[in-house]
């Protein structure tokens, strides 16, 4: 939802702030006020394609930012700023850290739906009908179309291991005999996990051992064998206390001497112990070269890296095993194939039934909509056409469309060839009713959804509205008074010219009489009495 819009330097726009109500917000004025404008900063903010003709003449840049809530769990909203330059670059910022079009469009773009007469591509992209009719269907929809999906993946991966083991079994017939040397070189030697880094921590004391004792003994000596520094600091330490008792500091003196001398005892102990582990043994020394030279050979040969020796060793055995074992492996593949495709039919079916049984309710709910909207005769349908198995994908193994009927007898088309926008307006605004919740979408924008309306259609279609704006955020630009006097808050977008002289367009919040004013415009074009006076009735009805 979005709870605040601010936007500077678009289009006719310097400066505007507007904040939508949680249900129905209508935008009214003028043709020609700038009502494009503000559709064009949503689009920014959503994260549509940017375009530099959109700063305000005159201006070096625009700004459009936000404060939206994300699902009912969003307590604290997000901050989402788009800033385009007139030279073109552009910068996003989410909560004040920077950002890219595609995570706005990620964060916020999922939510909003941008409903223009033009703009209906998620309803006429056949796409999404199934994503649509699946949504309304619910759980058993989704249940069943999660399990295509496993299944699906399933045999995706069966195919891909046949075809695996194919190309194993054909490099087998040409590379066998490559591939057996490589395996008994590499076995012969037997590589182990880890060894050759141990032994590259182990050799280097073994090499030299001799170094390492006659350091650590002489060290040794050197603090600990007789008249040494450990006698040494014993000496000083006794001379001390006997003096201590003429001079305490002497004392302090000696204990800093005494916590010295643990600490040469403790560091001698540990070059004893260091000295008696140290082995010179040229036999264990000569078994660990002989093992780090036959490493190193496999380095050479099938490197850089161990994890190279590995995966050839696995690779070679993959091969002389393909080639031996008489199509075995293969055959098992072949079989695993067949019960994952079995399984895929059998996941395909259960769909295919889900989304056939709940079409027929989901397109009567819809025509029954579009009849309220008082669009004649004129029906939606669904075609559901199962697909060749090469065909499938993620959606599913059936071509799901809407199709439009004009009217009783006239026969059905794809939606996405209806040729009036504002048919296609009325249709979507009957399938977004229909879909409440389920859609995922918290804010709908509307742009000339009333266009070729009026009279008692026009009523329906404020209706309609109202009951949309139950589940979800409208924001309807409208021409219509009967729409208008149904919205929880009217801003009236304006046109004048700005201190500089410059046109500027305002979006003012109206209530009270500057409300009935505006409603009294729409209905007649003027604000004579009896114009106020139809548009104060038909507020107090609304």
């Amino acid at each position: 939802m979005i709870d605040e819009l601010h936007v500077a330097g678009v289009a006719l726009i310097r400066d505007a702030t507007i904040n939508p109500a949680p249900g129905l917000t209508v935008l009214t004025g003028e043709t020609g006020a700038g009502k494009t404008a503000l559709l064009s900063a949503l689009k920014l903010l959503v994260g549509e394609r940017a375009d530099a003709s959109s700063v305000r003449e005159g201006d070096d840049h625009l700004l459009v930012e936000g404060r939206v809530f994300l699902g009912a769990d969003d307590v604290d909203g997000h901050v989402v700023q788009r800033r385009v330059e007139a030279a073109g670059r552009g910068r996003v910022r989410i909560d004040g850290r920077m950002a890219s079009v595609a995570e706005l469009s990620r964060l916020v773009g999922a939510t909003v739906d941008l409903c223009g007469q033009h703009e209906h591509q998620r309803l006429l992209s056949t796409a999404t009908h199934a994503e649509m009719l699946d949504a309304w269907a619910g759980a058993d929809a989704t249940r069943a179309l999660n399990a295509y999906r496993e299944a699906f993946q399933a045999a995706d991966d069966a195919k891909a291991e046949l075809e695996r083991v194919r190309e194993l079994a054909r490099a087998g017939d040409e590379c066998l005999e490559q591939a057996s040397f490589e395996l008994r070189r590499i076995e012969e030697v037997n590589p182990q996990p880890g060894e050759l880094e141990q032994l590259e921590e182990d050799l280097p004391r073994a090499e030299h051992a001799e170094t390492l004792l006659r350091a650590a003994e002489a060290a040794r000596e050197a603090v600990a064998g007789d008249g040494a520094a450990m006698d040494a600091l014993s000496g000083a330490v006794a001379e001390l206390r006997a003096a201590a008792r003429y001079d305490d500091t002497l004392s302090q003196l000696a204990d800093s001497l005494e916590s010295a001398l643990i600490n040469v005892e403790d560091c001698a102990g540990q070059l004893r112990s260091y000295r008696d582990s140290v082995e010179l043994d040229p036999e264990e020394l000569e078994q660990m070269q002989a093992r780090m030279a036959s490493l190193q050979g496999l380095l050479r040969t099938f490197g850089p890296g161990m994890a190279d020796v590995f995966a050839r060793r696995d690779r070679a055995r993959e091969l002389v095993e393909a080639a031996s074992d008489s199509g075995a492996r293969e055959r098992a593949a072949e079989k695993a194939l067949r019960a994952a495709e079995a399984a895929l039919a059998s996941a395909a079916d259960a769909l295919d039934s889900v989304r056939s049984t709940a079409a027929p309710r989901f397109v009567a709910e819809v025509t029954a909509q579009m009849a309220r909207l008082e669009m004649g005769g004129a029906e939606l349908t669904v075609a559901l056409e199962r697909m060749p198995r090469e065909q499938w994908g993620k959606l599913g193994p059936s071509h799901v469309e809407l199709m439009y009927r004009p009217g009783a007898g006239l026969t059905a088309r794809p939606l996405r060839r209806i040729a009036s926008g504002g048919e296609v307006s009325r249709v979507m605004l009957a399938c977004k009713v229909v879909l409440g919740q389920a859609d995922g979408v918290d804010t709908l924008v509307f742009d000339e959804v009333d266009a070729g309306v009026g009279g008692s259609t026009a009523r329906s279609l404020a209706a309609v509205l109202v009951d949309l704006a139950k589940t979800h955020q409208v924001i309807v630009v409208t021409h219509l008074a009967q729409v208008a006097v149904m919205g929880q808050c009217h801003y009236l977008v304006s046109k004048a010219a700005g201190a500089d002289g410059r046109p500027e367009t305002s979006l003012t919040l109206i209530e009270g009489e500057d409300r009935v004013a505006e409603i009294a415009r729409m209905l007649s074009g003027d604000t004579s009495k009896i114009s106020l006076e139809h548009a104060r009735e038909l507020l107090t009805q609304a």
